[in-house]
């Protein structure tokens, strides 16, 4: 059995703030200790923020068009992701699942992919 992949965030031990991406610094409390983060999972699920389609993309990628969506997440954070939901819309809700994004050579890229 394959384990579940999670979203992580990164939580000041200082103050307690949730940060996503990483940050070398808490944006809250200033705390600059580099190794002063617990990793901790986002949840996967939430509402589109706002949405666009690229059209424009190299030649490596195998589809004709990629959706990206800005999602707010169950617990208020956002984050940016590929939108593969049929006929989106702003304020809906939205299933994410962490999944292979890109295929480089024998390396794997894995980022969130809204459903």
């Amino acid at each position: 059995m394959v384990a579940e992949k999670n979203l992580l965030a990164y939580k000041c031990k200082k103050c307690g703030e949730v940060h996503y991406p990483f940050r070398m610094r808490c944006k809250k409390c200033g705390n600059l200790k580099q190794f002063e983060f617990d990793t901790v999972p986002l949840p996967k699920n939430g509402k589109i923020v706002t949405f666009t389609y690229v059209y424009a993309l190299p030649g490596d990628f195998e589809v004709p068009k990629m959706g990206l969506a800005i999602v707010e997440l169950e617990n208020g954070m956002k984050v940016t992701g590929q939108l593969k939901a049929e006929d989106p819309k702003i304020g809906m809700k939205v299933k994410g699942k962490i999944e292979i994004v890109r295929e480089e050579g024998f390396d794997n890229r894995y980022g969130i992919v809204f459903y």
